[in-house]
Order: structure tokens, then sequence, then C-alpha cells
């Protein structure tokens, strides 16, 4: 890790204070690399970046989901009461419950939800944990296919052989590990490179492909995907075409609809650093981003002292 370069620096009063380095990735539109920094062969967990290739398997093996439903078990959601609603149809779809999950308790992501559900006396649950979605399209997935609904996280499931065979061709390499995600799911690991080329791949799917149904539902439906106050969300509107995934200890990856792509992944997993890398990579590749978003504030008192932004001129070409 010490060979990758710095990406971001965390300024505080004029202070540079910590910094994070990183890999990341750019693809032009015919699939050639246009931009890179550190070892982008190297392998990494894409951790829930892994999630729109995970929906494209169940899709291909019989999941029946669309529109908003589908965006949730291809995202990484907030635990806010529409994402709760919409894993119970995705459950009662196929004569499931609650009970039938194998994702661990959580509270929400959503920092309002949490306060909310504190101060009504609620707590964690498998509903609100961020990938209950996914968890519950796994369930409809063996449901339609007759496979065991008990064991769906076993790596040698039929259902995880599948996703594990999606990653390999999305991704157009071998996978390089094999561990266990936070839910409890299989984890795949290719290189952060291999991770540009399966989110260039899913936007490259024809309009009657599986990738292109998870595509179509996460752009339509940004706020199914993470959240109604998440990065990924304000990304999605505020550039027409793009679909972005982050990913645990540091993870982002995209994809616009002319084929254009990248992927990011922090060396120490710090989550603050991959947007301003994600938007200093999408301007590195030709794409408007707003100021707003190429910076994450940081809070001195009641006020703004500083800012976490990418390394000036660590993308130039």
């Amino acid at each position: 890790m010490e060979s990758n370069p710095v990406l971001v620096e965390v300024e505080r009063s004029g202070f540079v204070e910590s910094r994070h380095r990183g890999v990341a990735v750019g693809l032009a539109g015919d699939g050639a690399v246009a931009v890179r920094v550190g070892e982008v062969e190297a392998p990494i967990f894409p951790r829930s970046a892994n999630k729109p290739m995970q929906a494209v398997a169940m899709l291909r093996c019989g999941l029946e989901l669309d529109g908003e439903l589908l965006a949730l078990a291809a995202g990484s959601h907030s635990g806010e009461d529409f994402h709760v609603e919409g894993v119970e149809k995705i459950l009662a779809g196929v004569g499931l419950v609650a009970g039938d999950l194998r994702c661990p308790e959580s509270w929400p992501l959503d920092p309002q939800t949490q306060h909310d559900r504190a101060r009504s006396g609620g707590g964690a649950s498998r509903m609100r944990m961020n990938c209950s979605g996914k968890h519950a399209a796994m369930l409809a997935t063996c449901v339609a296919a007759g496979w065991s609904t008990d064991s769906y996280l076993d790596v040698d499931h039929p259902l995880q052989v599948a996703v594990r065979e999606t990653v390999e061709e999305l991704a157009g390499e071998p996978v390089a590990a094999v561990g266990v995600d936070g839910c409890g799911a299989p984890l795949f690991a290719v290189s952060t490179v291999g991770v540009a080329r399966a989110f260039r791949a899913l936007v490259q799917g024809g309009p009657d492909s599986a990738e292109w149904r998870v595509v179509d539902a996460m752009r339509t439906h940004p706020q199914w995907t993470s959240g109604t106050r998440r990065e990924e969300r304000e990304l999605m509107d505020a550039v027409p075409g793009l679909v972005v995934k982050c990913g645990a200890e540091g993870v982002d990856a995209f994809a616009l609809a002319d084929g254009r792509a990248g992927a990011v992944k922090i060396d120490d997993g710090a989550m603050r650093a991959r947007t301003p890398v994600t938007v200093a990579l999408l301007r590195a590749l030709g794409v408007e981003v707003p100021d707003a978003l190429a910076v994450v504030e940081v809070r001195g008192g009641e006020g703004m002292v500083g800012a976490v932004r990418a390394v000036p001129g660590v993308f130039t070409r």
C-alpha cells in the first residue's frame, strides 16, 4: 500500500492533518485505460460495489424484479422506512418473512432514521440492515429457481456459484480470493481495474439484458440504491446517465451511458475519502460535476474550517 500515491488530503484551518493513499482507474468510452494511479491490477474486495453484479446474476437465475425494488436489491440502503417497506414487498412476493433473512441486525445508516427509532424505542433489526434488499432478492431468486433458502449464503450454493461466474464474466478476470462480507454473503475479490471493467459492462448491455435492467433501475431510482441523504444519490442526480455504487472500506465504482467507467479503493478504508476521489476521476474523464460534491466538509465548532479533497493534479493525464 505504501507504493500507492496520496489521493486525498484532509485540511483543517489551513493545516494538512491527514492523508489517504489509494488506487483509482478510469476507462474511456472504448474501454481503454485513460487514467490510472497506484496498483490497479492488485486484487481488492469490492464489498458492496459487487451488488449490481450480484443483481445481474439473480436476474439471470430467474428473479423477477424491476423498478425501485430491483434498485433496492442492487443497493446499500439507508434503512429508511420506504426501504423497509420495499424489503417486505420482495419477501411477501415469494411467501417469506423477515425471519428468513440471514443478514445481521443493524441500525439504519441514515442518521435521522436512527434518531427517530431511538426516540420511539426502536432498535436494530435485520430489515434495517443496508444489505437486506439484496438478501431478500437472493431469497426470492432461490424460490424462483427451486433452490434451498436455508443455505443461500453458502459459497457452494447454486446462487453463489452463479454470482461468482457473473463477477468473473463482467470483470474479465478470475476471482482472486473469496471472503465473507459484512452481511454474511460470499465476497469475491477482483482488481480495481476489473471492477471498472465490470461497471462498464453493466452499461454496455442491450435493452433486454439483465445488465441493462439493473442499471436502468439504479439510475431511475437512486434513492433506493442508497438513501435520500447520501452522496451516491446526489452524484447520480447531478450527472445525467451516471450509475455509481459505493462499497465499505473506501470503494467507489461508476459508469456512464457512453461506456466511460472507473473505480476507486482507498487503502486505509476511509469512506470520507472516496467521493472526492470519484469526483476528481470523473472530471479527469471529462465529466462535469458540481463543485459542491468535490469536497467533504471538515467541521470546527459550529462552522466549516477545512475540507477533505482530492490532491490537486493527482489525475493529470
